[in-house]
C-alpha cells in the first residue's frame, strides 16, 4: 500500500497535524530524548549490559540479534520501497544533536536511509516484546507496561517529522514478526525459573 502511494493522504495529513502543533520546549526535548532511545547504538549498549548478567544473558543475546538483524531488514526495506522522509520544515526549538536517522544496508541502490519503515519503532517493539515476554511470568501485569515504550518511540518519530504513520506501523510489524519468534524459540520467560537457579 505504501509503495504504491495508496496511504499517502492519510500519512500527509498526520504529519502535518504534527507540525503545525510542535512549538513547546520542553516536550521537543523530551521528544528528542524519546526518539534517540531507539538508536541501534544504545539499545546494543542495553543488550550488553543485561549480557553481563549471567541469569539474563540469554535475553542479552537475543537482544542483540534481533536489533542487527531489525536494523539491517528494515534498511533494506527501505532501499525497494525508496520512500522520502516527511518534507515538513521543523519550526521548533532547535535539537541539541542531530535527530538519528536508524538503518544501515550494504550495496543498496535505493535509499536505505529512506521513510519506510522505521528502524526505530521496530526496534522498541522488539525490545518490549523480548523484555515483555522475559518478565511475563514473575511480573505478569507490569510486562505490559513496556509497550508504552513502542507506544512513545513511534509518537515521537511523527513528532520530529522524521516518519509517517504507515512507516512506524510498518517497523512495528516488522519488529513483532521477528521478535515473536525468536522469544518463542529461547523460552524466554524461564530465565527467571527459580528451578534452574
Amino acid at each position: 500500500m505504501v509503495y504504491f502511494g495508496i496511504t499517502e493522504n492519510f500519512d500527509h495529513i498526520i504529519v502535518l497535524f504534527f507540525s503545525e502543533n510542535v512549538g513547546n520546549p520542553s516536550l521537543d526535548l523530551i521528544m528528542q530524548s524519546i526518539t534517540e532511545s531507539g538508536e541501534a547504538l544504545w539499545m546494543m549498549g542495553f543488550a550488553i549490559l543485561i549480557l553481563i548478567i549471567p541469569r539474563t544473558r540469554r535475553v542479552g543475546v537475543t537482544l542483540m540479534i534481533l536489533i542487527v538483524i531489525s536494523t539491517l531488514l528494515t534498511g533494506y526495506v527501505k532501499c525497494g520501497v525508496d520512500r522520502d522522509r516527511p518534507d515538513f520544515e521543523y519550526e521548533s526549538a532547535a535539537f541539541p544533536v542531530p535527530v538519528s536517522k536508524d538503518t544501515f544496508a550494504l550495496f543498496c541502490d535505493g535509499g536505505y536511509d529512506a521513510s519506510y519503515p522505521s528502524g526505530h519503532a521496530a526496534r522498541s517493539v522488539i525490545f518490549a516484546i523480548i523484555l515483555g515476554y522475559a518478565l511475563s511470568e514473575r511480573f505478569p501485569r507490569g510486562a505490559y507496561l513496556m509497550f508504552l515504550y513502542p507506544i512513545l518511540i513511534s509518537l515521537s518519530r511523527l513528532y520530529v517529522l522524521e516518519h509517517y504513520p504507515m512507516d512506524v506501523i510498518g517497523g512495528t510489524v516488522v519488529g513483532v514478526m521477528l521478535a515473536g519468534v525468536m522469544a518463542k524459540r529461547t523460552k524466554l520467560y524461564k530465565i527467571f525459573d527459580k528451578s534452574k537457579t
